[in-house]
């Protein structure tokens, strides 16, 4: 179903800019699975934030068959993709991440989704106290800044290492989040 799933996703336009399907299973499939274990370590739903052609989201459900995951996703054309392509453990929901009810799942992924700090804005919220958000981020990523935005949005840095964040909600969500649509990217915390 992967391999079907990845074809697919190279061959759609606007969904990767990776065109070589060996290339798309390093970067898109194999670096999505290196999250599985810091996923499965948090209980409850997951919650893929930007989707995109479903990554990690996709990946992540195929290998925990047993978990809720919703792939949410913002654009249209997208979600019939998701929709598409998603394993029976798989909600696709078109809307933004200001827009869904706070505190509702026990993990948040996001991959390419914006710079870290304003995806750590976006995914905490989302995440109940007790869960936690895990984000790829390149070797530049800021880890001080993230983890400040962490707290102002009611979580902490836990880990960061080898590309991959993981933030812990340790509180609910402050009022004021999350802040409206577009805030978050045009006027970062942090």
């Amino acid at each position: 179903m992967l391999d079907d799933w990845l074809r697919a996703l190279v061959a759609t336009p606007g969904l990767t800019g990776i065109s070589d399907l060996d290339e798309a299973r390093r970067v898109l499939l194999e670096d999505s699975l290196r999250g599985v274990n810091l996923v499965s370590g948090f209980e409850g739903p997951i919650v893929d934030v930007g989707s995109g052609g479903g990554v990690p989201g996709i990946p992540l459900a195929a290998s925990l068959p047993d978990r809720e995951v919703t792939l949410l996703e913002a654009i249209g054309r997208k979600c019939d993709f998701l929709r598409e392509w998603a394993p029976p453990n798989v909600a696709v929901v078109q809307g933004r991440a200001e827009e869904q009810q706070p505190d509702r799942y026990g993990v948040a992924v996001a991959k390419a989704l914006a710079k870290p700090p304003t995806a750590a804005e976006w995914c905490l919220p989302l995440v109940r106290p007790g869960g936690a958000v895990v984000l790829w981020v390149g070797p530049s990523a800021d880890t001080d800044r993230i983890a400040r935005v962490a707290e102002q949005v009611g979580g902490e840095l836990a880990e960061s290492q080898d590309g991959l964040v993981v933030l812990r909600k340790v509180q609910p969500t402050p009022a004021g989040f999350p802040r409206r649509t577009g805030v978050a990217s045009k006027r970062p915390l942090g």
